[in-house]
Formats: structure tokens, sequence, C-alpha cells
């Protein structure tokens, strides 16, 4: 298995595969909360078979050219994770995303592990337009997608349908030739 390094303190990025579905739930569960703030995974991932069954899903987006999932650890322990929810490659589309549980937050390491992810996309896979969905509301994500260079493209009013309650999403975006400018400015 690889592990890329996120920084000089041990964390490092990872895929996720349904052989760590306990591991993945204990630290679902960990963070339920707080990830549950703006993300339905804790309403997904309950037990250890909803765990196993959320990896696998996203075993079949990997092995379908559809989808990706990386776990960030930090000292050997899982605490968040960077995905493709969706990639179109024939389209040349893929849409990120993002997690972390309290104990990682405010370190950086989902701006680095989307980097990671992004740059993957863009430059092995061919991707053009590279999404980020996000609850209007989760300033944290809204700060990752500024720094990684995003545009914000606009706002869906009232189009997330979450805990009984209609949220508005904002969608971001960073173009290939956009990605590989910033990446030469840095």
């Amino acid at each position: 298995m690889y592990a890329i390094s996120l920084d000089d303190d041990g964390a490092e990025l990872r895929p996720l595969e349904p052989w760590q579905a306990e591991e993945f739930l204990t630290h679902v569960d960990r963070g339920r909360e707080f990830i549950g703030q703006h993300n339905a995974l804790p309403d997904v991932v309950t037990d250890l078979e909803s765990s196993r069954a959320f990896l696998q899903a996203y075993a079949e987006k990997a092995a379908a050219d559809a989808g990706r999932l990386c776990g960030i650890w930090t000292d050997g322990k899982l605490v968040g994770a960077v995905l493709f929810r969706r990639m179109d490659v024939e389209q040349g589309t893929a849409e990120a995303g993002c997690w972390l549980e309290p104990s990682a937050v405010g370190k950086g390491l989902v701006t680095r592990a989307a980097r990671v992810i992004i740059d993957w996309a863009v430059e092995e896979r061919g991707i053009h337009r590279v999404e980020w969905w996000v609850s209007a509301a989760n300033e944290a994500s809204i700060a990752v997608a500024r720094r990684l260079g995003m545009t914000k493209d606009g706002v869906l009013r009232e189009s997330y349908l979450y805990r009984g309650k209609r949220h508005d999403e904002e969608v971001w975006s960073v173009l290939a030739p956009e990605w590989r400018a910033g990446k030469r400015a840095s």
C-alpha cells in the first residue's frame, strides 16, 4: 500500500479500503457530532456493516474510475479523508470533498491532502474541472476551496435537504489551466 506524506509531523494520505471498516467506524464515531454538522456521513456510517458498505462503494467507484476515497492519518490514527464523490474521466469533471474529526482541525491537513488528489486528477487522469460543493454555512470548507485557488461559481439556494432543513450549497471549481498556473506561482 502507498502512503503520501503530508508534512514533517507524520501526517499521511492513504487509500481507505473495505478491510479498514472497523478503524473507519471508530474514526466516524470519534467525530460523529462534529462531522455531522455539514456532512451526512455520520447518518450513513452507523455500524460495522454500514462502514464496510460505504468503503466497498468507494472501492467499486475506484475500480470503475468513477471516484476515490483517501484517508488522512496522523501518528498512525485515521483522522479524516478527502475524496472524489464522483469522477467522470470522459467528461473531464470531478467533485472533491472532505471531512475531519475535531482533533485534526486547524492543521492544514485537508488543504494539503486535497492538493494531492486534485493534482493527481488533473495531471494523471486528465480531469479539466474539479468542483467543491459545500454548505454555505461551512466556513472552514469554503476557506479550503479558496486556498485551493477555486472560484465560486454560485449558490444553489435551499438545494440540499439535510436533517429536515433546507440548506444553500455553494459550488466552487478550479479548471486544469488555473490549477497548473497556481502550482507554477507557488
